[in-house]
C-alpha cells in the first residue's frame, strides 16, 4: 500500500464507498490522509463518574452493567445503558439506535464522551460518543480514537460521516505516514522551523493537544502554499524559455498620436500601465501580464493602444471575451478608437458566424478557438475577465499564433494575497485610479419596510428626470423551494413590476436563456432608451455602458459577493450623472448586513474584495470550480506573512535549481498538482 493506492482497495471501503469519497475528491490514499480536520471536539477531559458535573464535556471509562430499548410515551425508542467504574455508576441516553443492544453488550468495557446533563433528575450522558475498549474477555485498548482526546471532525458527504473517517484514517497514519518521503528540502524545513511532513500528519488527525495542531498546521500550510509558488514560477520559466516572441517596435510618434485622438485624457495609472505593456511587447520573451482596474478604470483603451502598436509592426491581435455581450461592447469601442487610424476591426461571435478574412483586430468569444478564426500572424492576444475561461480555452486561443504577447484583464478586484500566490508567473499591472469627473455612486441598504418609498422613488427618477435603470434579480425562474426562501426572479419580478408597480413605464427583461438576437434587440432598445426599466439577471454584470442608466437595483443582495455587487453597481455611474445603488434584501442577521453596509462606505473593488476574502473565501466569491481558482485545503489566502514567506522560499529555490534536478521528490509532486494551468506548446 502507498499513497497512489485507491481508497476502494481500503479495508472496510469496497466500490459504494469509493463513490461516495469521489463526492470529498478522495481516491487515493494520499486523498484521504490530505483530507484534513476543519475543526476538533475537545472530550480530553478524563473524568472518575463520581466527579462528573451537569454541563461538562467530560470523557468516561466503565463497564457496560446493564442496556436497554425503551419506548417514550409518545412511541419513540430511547436507548438507556447503565455504566459503572470504581467510583459509581451512570446512565447513558441513545435516541433510535436500537442496534447498541447488541453493540454494547453487557460486560463491554467503554469509552463515552459527551456532555453530561439531568435526565429525570439524575445527571446522565446524552447521546455521548462510544468506543469499545474490549469485550467481556481479553485486553482492553488504551488508544482511542472517537473518545478521550481531540477528536477530529472532517467535511462530511452522504453516507461518511467523521466517524467513518476517523475509522478509516487511523489505519493509515500508523501503516502508511511513517513511510512518506518528504519532498521539501531540508534546508527550507530548517529554515523555516518545519515539522517532518509524517509527524504533520498525524498531528493534524490526531493531535494531543492544540500545539500539536498549530505546529501540523504550519507545516501543511507552508507546503500548500510552496508548492504553488513553485508551479507558478515553473510556469514562467518555461513560458519564456520555450518561446521566442515578435520583438514590437514602439512607434512614440504614432502612440501619442493616439492618445491626443482620445477624446479624454489618460490618467496616470493608465500611461503607467502603458508604459509597462510597451516594455514588455518591445522584448523577444512573450509578454505574459494581468491588468487589473475597477469597473470604468479604462482597461479597454489600454488594450486598443496595445493592439495599435501591434498593427503598427504588421502583427493581427485577438480579443476573448466570455459573454456576447461583452465581446460586442468592446468592437464597439474598438472600432470607435482604431478605425479612424486605419486598423481593420471584425467581429466574431455565436451570432456572427463568419468573420471578415482580412482584419487587424478580431474581437469574438469563446468562437475565437475554433477553426473559423483563421489568423495569418496572430502576435497579440487579449484574454477579458479570463478567469471565466476554462484553461484549455485560453490555452487554444494562445496555440494559434506562433508565440503570441499575452494581455489578460480583470475588473473582478483580485486581493493583493491572491494576485501574488496564484498569478505569480503573470506581470501584475494595476489601474487604480478613476476616470476625472466620475461621481462616487451613492449606495444604500434597502430594508423592507422600505420597499414602497424606493419604488415611488425609483419611479420619479425615471418618470420626472428621464433616467433610466437597472432591477437585477438572482434567478431566472423561481423554483419551488428558491419560493420558500421569498427569492425574486427575473420572469415573475419583469410580470409583477409591470403589472402593478410601474404599470405607466416601459420594461424590458434580459436573461441568459434568451437568444444572442434577442439579448441584442431588449439592449439596443434600452441603449437607445426606449425602455425605462431594464429588469435582468447578474448578466449584465459586465459589458453594459449605458451613460443614462443611473439607477442599479439588485433584489436577494445577500446572494452576490461584494467584488460582484461592486461589479453590478459598476454598470450605473458611465455618465456626468449622480448615481445610486440600492440593495435589497429579506434577511436581517447582523453579518448580512454588515457585509452589505461595507458597498456603502466605499466604491473602491479591491478593499471590498479583501472583505470579501476574510468573509467568505476565495471558493465562493470567485467560484473555485469554474473560474480555475485553486482551493486550499489548510493554508489561507489571507494570511500574507505567509504567503510571502513561501514566495521567497520558491522563488530562491527555483533561482538556484531552475529545473529542480536536485530534488527529484519536490518534481514528481508537482507533476500531480492539481492546480491547472496554461503551459507552453
Amino acid at each position: 500500500m502507498d499513497l497512489s493506492t485507491p481508497v476502494e482497495k481500503l479495508f472496510m471501503v469496497g466500490p459504494a464507498y469509493a463513490r461516495r469519497l469521489k463526492n470529498l475528491k478522495i481516491e487515493t490514499v494520499e486523498d484521504l490522509l490530505y483530507h484534513f480536520p476543519f475543526r476538533y471536539i475537545d472530550y480530553s477531559l478524563v473524568s472518575p463518574i463520581a466527579k462528573i458535573q451537569p454541563g461538562e464535556t467530560v470523557t468516561l471509562r466503565g463497564v457496560i452493567t446493564a442496556i436497554k430499548n425503551e419506548y417514550t410515551l409518545r412511541g419513540k425508542k430511547i436507548q438507556k445503558g447503565e455504566i459503572n467504574d470504581q467510583s459509581g455508576t451512570i446512565e447513558a441516553i441513545w435516541f433510535n439506535q436500537p442496534f447498541l443492544v447488541k453493540t454494547l453488550k453487557i460486560g463491554t468495557h467503554v469509552s463515552l464522551s459527551g456532555k453530561a446533563d439531568f435526565w429525570g433528575r439524575k445527571v446522565a450522558l446524552v447521546s455521548p460518543e462510544y468506543e469499545i475498549l474490549r469485550k467481556e474477555k481479553g485486553p482492553a485498548r488504551t488508544d482511542t480514537v472517537h473518545t478521550g482526546r481531540l477528536v477530529p471532525v472532517y467535511h462530511e458527504t452522504y453516507g461518511i460521516s467523521s466517524k467513518w473517517l476517523r475509522s478509516r484514517t487511523s489505519p493509515l497514519i500508523e501503516k502508511v505516514a511513517p513511510f512518506i518521503d518528504d519532498f521539501i528540502p531540508a534546508a527550507i524545513k530548517d529554515k523555516n522551523d518545519l515539522m517532518a511532513i509524517n509527524s504533520a500528519l498525524k498531528q493534524i488527525h490526531f493531535p494531543k493537544n492544540n500545539k500539536e495542531v498549530d505546529e501540523a498546521r504550519k507545516r501543511l500550510a507552508f507546503e500548500e502554499l510552496f508548492l504553488i509558488h513553485l508551479a507558478t514560477f515553473k510556469r514562467k520559466i518555461n513560458w519564456q524559455e520555450k518561446r521566442l516572441a515578435c520583438r514590437l517596435h514602439i512607434d512614440q510618434e504614432k502612440v501619442l498620436q493616439f492618445s491626443q485622438s482620445l477624446p479624454f485624457e489618460l490618467t496616470r495609472a493608465q500611461k503607467r500601465a502603458l508604459r509597462e505593456i510597451f516594455s514588455d511587447l518591445g522584448q523577444n520573451k512573450p509578454m505574459n501580464r494581468l491588468l487589473e482596474g475597477d469597473v470604468g478604470s479604462g482597461k479597454t483603451v489600454v488594450a486598443a493602444a496595445a493592439g495599435y502598436v501591434a498593427y503598427l509592426n504588421g502583427i493581427q491581435s485577438a480579443l476573448m471575451a466570455p459573454t456576447e455581450i461583452l465581446a460586442n461592447q468592446h468592437y464597439q469601442t474598438l472600432k470607435q478608437l482604431l478605425t479612424p487610424l486605419g486598423v481593420k476591426i471584425t467581429l466574431l461571435t455565436g451570432a456572427k458566424k463568419k468573420a471578415e478574412v482580412d482584419f487587424d483586430l478580431i474581437v469574438g468569444t469563446h468562437t475565437l478557438i475554433y477553426q473559423r478564426a483563421r489568423f495569418k500572424n496572430l502576435g497579440l492576444v487579449i484574454i477579458d475577465e479570463q478567469h471565466r475561461f476554462g484553461v484549455e480555452q485560453r490555452g487554444e486561443l494562445i496555440k494559434k499564433g506562433r508565440a503570441p504577447h499575452i494581455l489578460t484583464m480583470t475588473a473582478t478586484p483580485i486581493p493583493r494575497t491572491i494576485a501574488l500566490t496564484l498569478y505569480g508567473d503573470l506581470d501584475l499591472s494595476v489601474i487604480d485610479e478613476m476616470p476625472q469627473g466620475r461621481k462616487e455612486i451613492k449606495t444604500w441598504v434597502v430594508p423592507p419596510q422600505k420597499r414602497g418609498a424606493a419604488y415611488q422613488w425609483i419611479h420619479q427618477q425615471v418618470k420626472d428626470k428621464e433616467n433610466q435603470a437597472f432591477i437585477i434579480c438572482p434567478l431566472i425562474e423561481e423554483s419551488e423551494h428558491e419560493t420558500l426562501q421569498s427569492v425574486k426572479a427575473a420572469t415573475s419580478e419583469f410580470k409583477r413590476l409591470q403589472k402593478e408597480i410601474f404599470p405607466d413605464l416601459r420594461l424590458g427583461l434580459l436573461h441568459g436563456r434568451l437568444k444572442s438576437k434577442e439579448k441584442s434587440q431588449v439592449l439596443e432598445k434600452f441603449r437607445k432608451g426606449r425602455l425605462d426599466l431594464l429588469v435582468s439577471t447578474p448578466v449584465v454584470e459586465v459589458g453594459i455602458d449605458i451613460p443614462t442608466a443611473t439607477i442599479m437595483m439588485i433584489e436577494a443582495a445577500e446572494r452576490f459577493g461584494l467584488a460582484q455587487l461592486h461589479q453590478l453597481r459598476g454598470r450605473v455611474g458611465r455618465g456626468s450623472q449622480q448615481s445610486y445603488c440600492l440593495l435589497f434584501t429579506e434577511l436581517r442577521g447582523e453579518r448580512i448586513i454588515k457585509r452589505l453596509r461595507a458597498l456603502e462606505r466605499t466604491n473602491i473593488g479591491m478593499k471590498l474584495a479583501e472583505m470579501d476574502l476574510d468573509l467568505r473565501g476565495p471558493g465562493e466569491i470567485y467560484g473555485t470550480k469554474q473560474h480555475g481558482f485553486a482551493e486550499l485545503k489548510i493554508a489561507s489566502f489571507s494570511d500574507l506573512p505567509l504567503i510571502e514567506k513561501t514566495r521567497e522560499a520558491a522563488h530562491q529555490l527555483i533561482k538556484q535549481d531552475p529545473k529542480l534536478k536536485k530534488y527529484p521528490l519536490l518534481q514528481a509532486k508537482l507533476k500531480k498538482d492539481t492546480i491547472k494551468v496554461i503551459e507552453p506548446n
